[in-house]
């Protein structure tokens, strides 16, 4: 059976008394804004936006404080129909996100914020335009960071650089041999600046006589490769010790992967023609004049092709992460 409501004076201020309880629960509830800029959060930092508590405003504690204290000193009575009529009112701001009646406060993101002068306040996330843009230029900053932090990485390793330094001069001299054949050889004019080679060229037939009467190409074909590399290990040490550029290890790690790939093919070709070149050597001679040597360029090549391929690697692996972290953002 429905029982009508029956409203007295006292009913009234109890009804007074909640109102101004749930004011002053609101003007107590802790408040945030929307900030942009540097944070950390859970172990992670980044730029971007982020809720931060707001402070206190001494215009809204002075203008609540007044509120209250004139609600309370007031003996007035409000009808129940006025009162539900303004709560009514008060619900349908709060639900457009308009400002309250006592202009303290704006209502938005489900609760109440206080107005704070001269900060800026925001109640909901960046829009979706200036978020795209965020994103962008965040972006671009870590690739900035990348490129800077890989110019200041770029490592120099002393043996890497001393394998290079000694041995341009001696490919580049080998290669002066090959290609002024014979006049490089015993008997030719020139043979005063490759004298050494009196001894290699009936050690290694590649270099001696035989390899002219039969008109091989082999020789000139692998000392114009030696020179390629040669250039590329010039590149390195330039930009690893003069300009600290990021692309020192690629350089370094073609450079060697060629030369590593020829020597092989140099060691695989005396195999399978039956050692035509160099078989006729007894061992002694053979292993302190050609395995010994050839074998540095085995060795030394393998060496800075793991190095340098370890860096880059690590290069790789970071700038993945990065990309990763940007997408995720």
């Amino acid at each position: 059976m429905h029982r009508p409501m029956l409203f007295s004076a006292a009913y009234s201020e109890q009804l007074e008394r909640t109102r101004r309880e749930t004011q002053q629960q609101a003007h107590a509830r802790p408040q945030v804004l929307w900030r942009r800029g540097f944070h950390s959060e859970g172990g992670r930092a980044g730029w971007g936006y982020y809720l931060e508590p707001a402070p206190s405003s001494p215009e809204a504690q002075s203008s609540a404080g007044e509120e209250s204290e004139a609600t309370e000193g007031s003996t007035a009575v409000e009808d129940a129909d006025v009162f539900h009529e303004r709560a009514g009112r008060r619900r349908r701001r709060y639900a457009r996100g308009e400002k309250s009646e006592d202009g303290v406060g704006e209502y938005g993101c489900g609760r109440r914020q206080r107005h704070v002068p001269g900060a800026h306040t925001r109640n909901t996330g960046p829009p979706a335009a200036e978020a795209e843009s965020l994103t962008v230029s965040h972006g671009r900053r870590i690739a900035r960071a990348i490129a800077e932090r890989a110019k200041m990485a770029v490592k120099s390793y002393t043996l890497i650089s001393l394998w290079f330094v000694l041995t341009i001069p001696i490919i580049f001299w080998d290669a002066g041999y090959c290609f002024f054949r014979p006049r490089s050889m015993v008997g030719g004019d020139l043979h005063w600046i490759w004298s050494p080679y009196a001894l290699y060229q009936e050690i290694d037939y590649v270099y001696g006589l035989k390899a002219i009467e039969e008109n091989s190409g082999f020789t000139n074909a692998q000392s114009a490769l030696n020179i390629i590399e040669n250039f590329m290990n010039i590149g390195y040490l330039y930009l690893t010790h003069v300009s600290g550029s990021s692309f020192a290890p690629l350089l370094g790690f073609a450079s060697a992967t060629m030369t590593l790939s020829k020597t092989v093919l140099y060691w695989l070709q005396e195999y399978y023609c039956g050692g035509c070149a160099v078989g006729h050597n007894d061992f002694k001679t053979l292993f302190v004049y050609w395995i010994i040597p050839n074998g540095l360029w085995l060795i030394f090549p393998t060496y800075i092709i793991w190095r340098l391929g370890s860096d880059i690697t690590s290069a790789l692996q970071l700038a993945n992460r990065a990309t990763a972290k940007t997408k995720k953002q």
